[in-house]
C-alpha cells in the first residue's frame, strides 16, 4: 500500500497499522522522510525500529535477492524484523524536534530577508522609484529581522537548557567559519539523526554524496552531487566551507590539491563541505571540539 508523505498520509498509515496490530514496524534510516513518519508512529503507540541501511543491504545479499522493487523491499524488511529482532527506536526528544523546527523557520526567514534586500537594491537603483516603495521594503526587512532575532533567541535558550546540545554547539563553533547562527542551523538538523549513522550515510542524508552515471560505452556522464537530501544542511555548510578554504590552511591545501587535479572549483568546494560535515558528525559522536587536522591530510600541506 502507498501513503503520501504528509500529516494526512501519516494519519492514514497509523490507522491502517493499528488495524493490523504489528509486532514491529521496520524502516531504514535513509532519505529525508523517514523521521516524521517514525515520530508519528511512535506517538501513536506503535512499535518502531529504525535500522541501519547497510545491515539491511547485507541481509538482502545473504538472501541472494536479485530484483529490487518497493514491494520486494517491504517484504524483505518484514522478514528482517522477524529474524533479526532489531531494538525499538527511541525518537528525538521534544527539545530536539523543537530546535529543528526553529532552525528551519529561521532558514526560511533568512531566505526571505535576502530576497527583500535584493528587491530593495533594485528599487534604489532606479531613479524614479516612489519613496513609499523603498520605505515599505525597508519596513519589511526590519520586520523579518525582528522575527529572525526572536526565533534565534528561542533556539539559543533551548540549546542552553540541554547540556548535550550546549556541548555540541560549543564544539561546532570551534570550526573555522562556523558562528552561532550556522551552528544553530547545523545542530537543528543533525541532532535528530540516529547516532548509529555513519559519516557516509550522513553525507547521503545531506545530498552531498556523488552520483555516478556510467553504463557501458553509451553513457558516461560527469559525476554530480545527488542533492537528494537535506537542503537545509547543504545551505548551512556552504559559507563555512568557503570561509575554511580562505582561512584554514589545511582546508585550503585540500581545496587547491583538488583543483590542481582538474576538479572544478565548485566540485572542490563541495568536497570541503562533505569533509566539514564528516568532522561535525564526528564531534557530535565523540563530544570533542572540531579539529581540521583530523580531517585534512598533511600531504596536501606539503604539496
Amino acid at each position: 500500500e502507498t501513503f503520501q508523505q504528509t500529516p494526512h498520509g501519516h494519519a492514514k498509515a497509523v490507522k491502517r497499522l493499528h488495524a493490523l496490530q504489528p509486532t514491529l514496524v521496520v524502516m531504514e534510516a535513509t532519505g529525508i522522510y523517514y523521521l516524521d513518519l517514525a515520530v508519528a508512529l511512535v506517538e501513536a503507540g506503535l512499535p518502531v525500529a529504525v535500522i541501519n541501511p547497510r545491515s539491511f543491504r547485507h541481509f538482502a545479499e545473504l538472501k541472494l535477492r536479485g530484483s529490487k522493487t518497493d514491494g520486494l523491499d517491504a517484504a524483505l524488511l518484514a522478514e528482517y524484523g522477524e529474524r533479526m529482532e532489531p531494538r525499538r527506536w527511541v525518537p528525538p526528544t521534544q527539545t530536539q524536534l523543537a530546535l529543528r523546527d526553529l532552525g528551519r523557520q529561521i532558514n526560511r526567514l533568512t531566505a526571505a530577508r535576502t530576497q527583500a534586500k535584493n528587491r530593495l537594491h533594485a528599487l534604489q537603483a532606479k531613479g524614479m522609484t516612489l519613496p513609499l516603495l523603498i520605505d515599505d521594503e525597508q519596513e519589511g526587512i526590519a520586520w523579518l529581522e525582528r522575527r529572525i532575532q526572536r526565533l534565534t533567541q528561542a533556539a539559543q535558550a533551548l540549546i542552553a537548557e540541554c547540556e548535550t546540545l550546549a556541548v555540541h554547539h560549543a564544539n561546532m563553533t570551534a570550526a573555522t567559519g562556523i558562528g552561532d547562527a550556522t551552528a544553530i542551523a547545523l545542530l537543528a538538523e543533525l541532532c535528530v539523526l540516529p547516532r548509529e549513522l555513519k559519516a557516509p550515510q550522513v553525507s547521503r542524508y545531506a545530498g552531498l554524496d556523488v552520483r555516478l552515471t556510467q553504463s557501458g560505452t553509451s553513457v558516461n556522464r560527469p559525476a554530480r552531487l545527488s542533492k537528494a537530501g537535506n537542503a537545509y544542511l547543504r545551505a548551512a555548510l556552504y559559507m563555512p566551507a568557503m570561509c575554511a578554504v580562505r582561512h584554514d590552511p589545511r582546508a585550503k591545501a585540500f581545496y587547491d590539491a583538488l583543483v590542481a587535479r582538474g576538479k572544478k572549483k565548485i566540485q572542490a568546494q563541495c568536497a570541503v563541505m562533505r569533509k566539514y560535515l564528516t568532522g561535525l558528525w564526528a564531534c557530535m559522536q565523540s563530544q570533542t571540539p572540531f579539529d581540521s587536522s583530523l580531517l585534512f591530510s598533511d600531504e596536501h600541506m606539503n604539496a
